[in-house]
């Protein structure tokens, strides 16, 4: 049994789309994603720079530099996931 409700004409009824909340999070974990990978291309380019410059090409600088960047793009995106509690705001 289901139950009706009548509504005057002049009054709408907006309903949240489930698919805008889909988009907004789509948003943040391209972005999230995409900023991970910079960050640690920028640490191992910095590693191989470091490795030949000054560590007659050994590869603990290049593990380093990417661990640097896997862990700035981890905090980064813990923020802006965190953004959406009003921690930080991040325009996605």
């Amino acid at each position: 049994m289901s139950e009706q409700v009548q509504t005057p004409k002049d009054q709408t009824i907006t309903n949240t789309s489930p698919s805008i909340d889909k988009s907004i999070l789509n948003d943040k974990w391209d972005l999230v994603l995409s900023n991970v990978l910079v960050k640690t291309g920028l640490g191992f380019g910095v590693g191989v720079a470091a490795s030949v410059l000054f560590f007659k090409r050994r590869t603990f600088p290049v593990w380093l530099g990417m661990g640097f960047g896997l862990g700035r793009g981890y905090s980064e995106g813990d923020a802006i996931f965190r953004s959406t509690a009003g921690v930080r705001t991040v325009k996605v």
